[in-house]
């Protein structure tokens, strides 16, 4: 842990007990806040900025010039990375509502498909069972998942395109579509 080392002045850049200062927190709390992130997911913000700086000491890297600053950028992206989950949130919620049939099936027959499903993605091997997760759960582009496993995207596609025809015949095969 990063403890004692002072810079022109500035304080610790950790102290024993939290990494972040009273006046760093502050600086947090309002670059989140003006970032947009709503007042209930400022403390949360301020502790993956704590868990950043900690993680950063952990690993053996030099302690930022001026954490004030290092955590203020900090704070920015992770604004940046809550308007983009809330984006991806919506866009599912959309897709979703569009995916809906006029009428809605009744509790049970959702909890039927649902099961169904369940039970067909436990039956797929594991590496087409991550990217249909990754790809209809996580809404990751085949792109990204292509990159974040390190295989083609033709393969990604090529799980993708094995494991719902999989999932489809086992949904069918079940009477359950």
């Amino acid at each position: 842990m990063l403890r004692g080392r002072t810079r022109r002045g500035r304080g610790p850049y950790v102290t024993d007990d939290d990494p972040l200062d009273t006046a760093q927190e502050r600086r947090v709390r309002a670059v989140l806040a003006l970032g947009g992130v709503p007042q209930a997911d400022l403390p949360d913000g301020v502790q993956q900025v704590r868990l950043r700086l900690l993680e950063r000491a952990a690993s053996g890297r030099e302690a930022p010039r001026d954490v004030s600053a290092w955590a203020a950028v900090v704070a920015s992206n992770l604004a940046m990375d809550w308007h983009r989950a809330k984006r991806r949130q919506e866009r599912l919620g959309e897709r979703l509502a569009a995916l809906r049939p006029a009428q809605a099936p009744s509790g049970e027959e959702t909890s039927v498909l649902s099961l169904a499903v369940a039970r067909g993605l436990d039956a797929l091997p594991d590496a087409q069972r991550q990217v249909v997760v990754l790809r209809f759960y996580a809404d990751l582009p085949v792109r990204s998942i292509a990159e974040q496993l390190g295989v083609p995207e033709g393969t990604v596609k090529s799980r993708l395109h094995t494991a719902v025809r999989a999932l489809r015949a086992r949904l069918h095969e079940d009477e359950v579509v």
